[in-house]
């Protein structure tokens, strides 16, 4: 014997209705069957609406009960033959018009009890019921139509009626014995009765009760909830988009994840089911041949250590607390007592070993009465002081992770809290079951969606890590990004289980943000045709609020605007990769409050490229420090512009001329004297002098200025290189006194015993810097530990590919280590 239950969505249409035929008739084949159905897919939200409106005397429920009836007749018309409809549509209006009749009554008195309630929103299950049987009829298939009130009994707690078990077995029993084994039994979901026969229902849900209720009695093989998903989900498919089917759940992980939360099941529904030992099969009405999930007295284990995430969106977490509370004896049960008197739902309970705090999680539309009746207890205690005022807390949401496992398996609380603590989820309250089946804990509602994603993502996607990329500038440098992320994006999925995701986009111009990605190769289309006005502050906005797990925002402007917000963005949680050295050259206490927040808010802030583009500079030196190493020493070549003009200039040409020709080939500012003022080494060296632990302003730093005087104001660079070319013999005089004493000029930014400086020097053939060639950047960190032979870092330290990849290394460094965040 088995139960087969359709769900609303399943009788949904006339063409999900036949596909229902089609999985009766396969599964009467092998099995006796009953059927229980629920409503036509949203007849009871009409119900509802209907008898609240004939309540209120607003004359619309006749509205909706005309469509009511024209829908249900529509079905019949569709479905049973030409023969029989007359006879099957005069039986529905005489159900439909004791319908009518009530709704009348409601109407005119507007009087509306939860009795006529129950009464009026079991009519769906009956309609549904009826067309279905006749429909099987008419197709050869003997069906009788039962309703459900003749079988299940309760008591009289109409709205959420108590089901009187033995008397319900014994008159299911009865009616099994008597009925025509080759005939199927189509019952009504949902309804019930009194023993005096008055109606009342089993709750939104109920009709998985109803199939549960009837298997349980009969001693069926299996209970088969057939609706529109392919079984149980490890979260919820609206909440996370990678949701898997669990295939195997115990009856204790199926009621705990019902319980928080999981629609797929009614709670109520396992109990019967579990009692006798009858396992629930889920399946998908649309989907008949996928295998769903089963439900039994078994705990399979899965490829996740969990089997499941679940949630409540909306609770209120009330806390008594106080000093009065400590070593006294029935705090407990007249807290639970007085919430109980009053009605009050506790869904979760968190107490402190102290005995200082209990905290009730209770609905919002419970949360005042609970207030009232705690302090209504506690009036005493609270009046002489004992206990604090009564804490109330909105808008929170529980997130419970589920797994029959957990007693086995060490270490998954400690991987809730690492992932949550990682992505800035404050977690509020936690409880956890003697049971070690659950371990619930109460966010901040907002950070539901982000909670849950980023649990499934550490327990089920431990081997693919989804990073969400916010680009900001898109230029030389952000161009090279997005070329490069495209280029190796399978490599970094396939090799390294990583997909970087381009979630948020910005140029000066327009912005665009999609949480469910950017193609990279449409995005600048996509950003103009679809995007918003650029503007930093919007762009921040719409980031944080999409709260999304594992968030990067990346800066490759060279914009004062966008590093003003450095501070907002950490604040929200999200990651820095940035190659503007605008903040870290800033003043000293903006550095430092981006080094705290990036560090309270336990989020990387990196920024590599700020020296020496790809080169590993600034992360060598931070090693250096976090190990303990005194530094004693900077020096560098830190311009790839200066390093190239002064290889380059040999006397063969002026210097005006090797640095217009350096300004051609892209060396250069479109302005050389951007480059020839000195003072972006000046705030790569501040940064380094920074990062060395030494408290630095840009003022401290003497910069000696290759632009002539006269040229550093005038208005065109035209005029500038003018200025230049008059002095070229000094620059001249400069190389060959350098040559005939058998050195070189070279640009260094140094720090060492207190003074830092940036200038023109000339080296001998012995200094580390005399051989370099092209373009490349050097430094050199001497330090306690290398004294005698300085770490040096040497390389190309310019160019949008190699900065581009020094970026990609940051992002890589904050996406694929645990630990990176909390030494960065």
């Amino acid at each position: 014997m088995r139960v087969l239950k359709f769900g609303g969505s399943s009788v949904g249409s006339i063409d999900a209705i036949r596909q229902v035929t089609d999985i009766i008739i396969k599964k009467r084949r092998d099995h006796q069957i009953a059927v229980v159905v629920s409503a036509f897919k949203g007849v009871t939200d009409s119900l509802e609406e209907a008898i609240t409106h004939a309540s209120e005397g607003n004359e619309t429920y006749r509205e909706i009960l005309t469509e009511l009836e024209q829908r249900h007749n529509t079905v019949i018309k569709k479905l049973v033959s030409i023969q029989k409809q007359s006879q099957t549509l005069a039986q529905f209006k005489m159900m439909f018009n004791e319908l009518d009749d009530v709704l009348h009554g409601v109407s005119l008195t507007r009087e509306l009890t939860d009795r006529t309630r129950d009464f009026v929103m079991g009519f769906g299950e009956r309609f549904s019921a009826f067309i279905i049987s006749e429909f099987l009829n008419d197709t050869g298939i003997s069906a009788d139509y039962v309703d459900a009130r003749q079988l299940i009994k309760t008591n009289r707690d109409f709205g959420s009626a108590r089901v009187l078990f033995d008397e319900t077995a014994e008159n299911i029993c009865s009616y099994f014995e008597q009925a025509d084994p080759d005939s199927i039994q189509v019952i009504t979901g949902f309804v019930a009765s009194t023993e005096s026969g008055e109606s009342t229902t089993l709750g939104r849900g109920g009709s998985d009760y109803t199939a549960s209720l009837i298997s349980a009695a009969l001693g069926a093989d299996a209970i088969e909830l057939w609706t529109d998903i392919e079984g149980m989900m490890t979260a919820d498919p609206r909440k996370v988009k990678r949701y898997f089917v669990i295939p195997e759940l115990s009856y204790e992980e199926a009621m705990e994840l019902s319980y928080f939360g999981a629609e797929v099941v009614y709670p109520p529904t396992l109990q019967p089911a579990m009692k006798a030992n009858i396992p629930i099969l889920i399946k998908n009405t649309f989907k008949p041949d996928v295998d769903g999930t089963r439900i039994s007295d078994q705990s399979v284990p899965g490829e996740s250590v969990i089997k499941g995430i679940s949630s409540i969106d909306n609770i209120t977490l009330l806390t008594v607390r106080g000093s009065g509370m400590i070593g006294v004896t029935g705090i407990s049960s007249r807290l639970f007592g007085a919430l109980a008197d009053a009605g009050v739902n506790i869904i979760m309970i968190t107490q402190a070993s102290s005995e200082h705090t209990i905290s009730v999680a209770v609905l919002p539309g419970q949360a005042e009465a609970a207030r009232k009746a705690i302090e209504a207890e506690f009036s005493y205690e609270l009046q002489d002081n004992n206990i604090d005022e009564i804490q109330v807390e909105d808008d929170l949401s529980i997130v419970a992770v589920v797994s029959d496992n957990m007693r086995q398996k060490p270490g998954i609380s400690g991987r809730v809290f690492q992932a949550l603590g990682v992505n800035g989820i404050n977690v509020i309250a936690i409880a956890q079951g003697s049971s070690e089946r659950n371990i619930s804990i109460v966010v901040d509602r907002k950070n539901e969606t982000k909670t849950l994603n980023t649990l499934h993502d550490a327990f089920f996607l431990a081997n693919l890590k989804t990073v969400n990329l916010f680009l900001v500038g898109v230029g030389l440098i952000g161009g090279k990004l997005l070329e490069l992320i495209q280029k190796q994006a399978k490599k970094l999925l396939d090799d390294y289980h990583l997909e970087l995701k381009l979630a948020g986009i910005s140029n000066s111009k327009k912005f665009l943000i999609d949480e469910n990605g950017i193609a990279l190769d449409n995005w600048k289309d996509r950003m103009l045709s679809k995007g918003d006005d650029a503007n930093i502050s919007n762009f921040i906005d719409q980031m944080a609020g999409l709260n999304l797990s594992n968030s990067i925002f990346i800066d490759c402007t060279a914009s004062d605007e966008v590093s003003q917000v450095y501070g907002e963005v950490l604040g929200s949680n999200i990651s820095i990769v940035t190659a503007n050295k605008k903040a870290n050259s800033s003043s000293l206490a903006k550095y430092e409050e981006l080094q705290r927040l990036a560090f309270q808010n336990n989020v990387a802030y990196l920024y590599e490229t700020n020296v020496g583009a790809g080169l590993p500079v600034v992360a060598t030196l931070k090693e250096q420090v976090l190990t303990g190493d005194e530094v004693m020493r900077i020096e560098g070549v830190l311009s790839g512009t200066l390093s190239y003009i002064f290889n380059t200039f040999d006397g063969s040409s002026s210097f005006s001329e090797v640095v217009r020709t350096a300004r051609e080939k892209g060396f250069t500012e479109p302005d050389p004297r951007e480059d020839l003022n000195g003072h972006d080494v000046g705030r790569k060296l501040l940064i380094l002098t920074r990062e060395a632990g030494l408290k630095l302003e840009f003022d401290n730093i003497d910069i000696q200025n290759l632009v002539p005087e006269e040229a550093r104001e005038v208005d065109s660079v035209e005029e500038f290189f003018a200025i230049l070319k008059e002095h070229d013999d000094e620059f001249t005089e400069l190389y060959k006194d350098a040559e005939a004493n058998n050195k070189k000029l070279c640009y260094i930014a140094r720090y060492e015993d207190g003074n830092a400086t940036v200038k023109l020097e000339k080296i001998d053939v012995d200094h580390p810097f005399y051989g370099l060639d092209g373009s490349d950047n050097i430094v050199a960190f001497k330090t306690q530990h290398y004294q005698q032979s300085p770490i040096v870092v040497k390389g190309p330290g310019a160019g949008a590919d190699v900065t581009a990849s020094g970026i990609i290394a940051d992002i890589l460094r904050i996406s694929n280590t645990p630990s990176f965040r909390e030494e960065w």
